[in-house]
Formats: C-alpha cells, sequence, structure tokens
C-alpha cells in the first residue's frame, strides 16, 4: 500500500461537510492538515508547505460577504506577504489541486486566476459579468486525456450529482483537459451568482443571462513551475461518497506530488510572472 500523502488543506470561504470531506481524504490515502483562512494565507509560502507532499485548495478567500448589499460581495486584496508566498511555491513547483469553489478566489488579485486556470465571479469585474452556477445536478463525465496519470483506473463514462458552474476558463494551449461534461444542460437554468448574495427579486434572475457552461470540467496545467489540477465537482457529501471521484481526487493529488509532474510542469513554462495575461479575455 502506498504511503499516506501529507496534504496541505486550505479551507473556509464556502459552506462544506468538514467531516465528510476529511473522512474521503483519509479513505483515499491523505493525511489532512486542514487550516481555514485567514491563518492558511499566512503558511502558502515554500517555507510554510515544506513538510507538505500537495497543496488542497478548497477555500475561497477575497471576498466579504458581509458588504453593504449594492457592492456584495467586496472584493479584498490579497497581502503583499501572502501573494509573494504564494507565487513563490509555484517557483519551487509545489503540487496543487484546486477543487470546486477555490476557482472564486482573490478575485481582486488576477494572478490567482491566472495560476488556477479560470474564475467564477461573483459580481462583474475585470470585463466580465457574474458567474453563474445550477446546484444539485445529475450528469455524466467522461474522461479526455485517457492516458493521462491522473485518469489511471477511471472508466471512460461515469456520473455524477453536484454543482455545475458557468463561469470563465482560459485559453492555454497546454493545458490538458481531465474530464468534461457529457450531458446537456440548458443554458438558462443556472442562477445568478451576484443575485443569489444580493437577495435580488425573482425579476432580476429571469433577465439576467449567463456566460457559457463550460463542458471541460477539470484540466491539468502548469503554474509557473508547478503541476496544478483544477476539478470543478467537489461541492457535496454525495460527491465525497463517489467512488470515481474519489479515484480521480487521490490520482490528482498523487499526481501533482511526483516528480515526474514537477518535470513536466517546469516544460511547460505557463506564465513567466506574476504580470502575465491569458490568451482568453
Amino acid at each position: 500500500m502506498p504511503r499516506k500523502l501529507e496534504v496541505f488543506v486550505a479551507t473556509k470561504g464556502h459552506a462544506f461537510c468538514r467531516d465528510a470531506f476529511e473522512g474521503m481524504l483519509r479513505a483515499i490515502g491523505v493525511e489532512p492538515t486542514m487550516v481555514d483562512q485567514p491563518a492558511a494565507a499566512m503558511l502558502l509560502n515554500p517555507q510554510g508547505m515544506a513538510r507538505f507532499d500537495a497543496v488542497l485548495l478548497y477555500d475561497m478567500p477575497g471576498m466579504d460577504f458581509r458588504a453593504d448589499v449594492e457592492e456584495r460581495p467586496g472584493f479584498v486584496e490579497p497581502e503583499a506577504a501572502f501573494r509573494e508566498g504564494f507565487l513563490a511555491l509555484l517557483r519551487e513547483g509545489k503540487g496543487v489541486v484546486a477543487l470546486h469553489h477555490s476557482i472564486a478566489g482573490w478575485p481582486a488579485w488576477p494572478a490567482y486566476g491566472e495560476a488556477l486556470g479560470g474564475r467564477f465571479l461573483y459580481k462583474p469585474a475585470l470585463q466580465c459579468g457574474d458567474s453563474g452556477y445550477l446546484p444539485d445536478v445529475r450528469y455524466a463525465v467522461r474522461t479526455g486525456a485517457v492516458d493521462h496519470p491522473v485518469l489511471a483506473a477511471l472508466p471512460e463514462r461515469f456520473c455524477l450529482t453536484d454543482e455545475l458552474y458557468a463561469c470563465e476558463r482560459f485559453s492555454d494551449p497546454r493545458a490538458v483537459p481531465l474530464i468534461l461534461r457529457d450531458t446537456p444542460v440548458d443554458q438558462a437554468r443556472f442562477l445568478s451568482a451576484m443575485h443569489a448574495v444580493r437577495g435580488a427579486p425573482a425579476e432580476a434572475q429571469a433577465a439576467w443571462t449567463p456566460p457559457p457552461a463550460d463542458t471541460v470540467l477539470g484540466w491539468a496545467k502548469a503554474a509557473l513551475s508547478s503541476p496544478l489540477v483544477y476539478l470543478q465537482p467537489g461541492d457535496s457529501a454525495a460527491t465525497y461518497e463517489n467512488e470515481n471521484y474519489r479515484l480521480l481526487l487521490g490520482n490528482a493529488l498523487r499526481w501533482v506530488a511526483s516528480p515526474e509532474a514537477r518535470v513536466w510542469a517546469a516544460k511547460q513554462g505557463a506564465y513567466a510572472d506574476e504580470g502575465c495575461t491569458t490568451d482568453g479575455p
């Protein structure tokens, strides 16, 4: 049996079933150290992560949901120490897996979204409208790059019941699509994230036009010198218990922690510095 992975897990900012989530991690061979934000941000640097095999982002920092309703959520700039430490961690090559709502983190810092490969916005910003969500959807997933280590032993098609997003995925020819939604979903069913947090009336929701819902739900990419996997599924306890999801997440964590993944990421040279931009809008 392979040794347990020591994984630093950043949490807080979005509700989740903590016991079920931790139970899933332990079941897939992970020894998790779960740290809530804002304390997690103080540790996400090369020194703080030295003992860990990989980082798992399951947090949603950088937003103030207590702001006045008409401004909610407020976007919070990350402190310089966090920005410098996080970029240093990526330059060092530490493997990262980002799940579900983590793609909404630090919306006031574009380099964070660049690293993850996309962004979910709770209100219009950066020349984009707010993103959409659709909870508790049963849908089929098919695998993309079937020979990728993250997909090892997975069936070519399996089902999940989870929350879907309609949000921006950046165009990056070096990113490897891992899983794709294989079930059509009516675009009009998606709900506005901004209207939800502001308690907007039903007519506002009816008048809202969601962004396109990408069929690519997971990818592997290089973030500076770090191998990074983003997986959109991961919202519910039902997903935590899904055998194929557990295999997918365990594969992802073991791959980003491997020397082979670090070599792959270093060769990609996806981003040169904090000031980089994506090929997307």
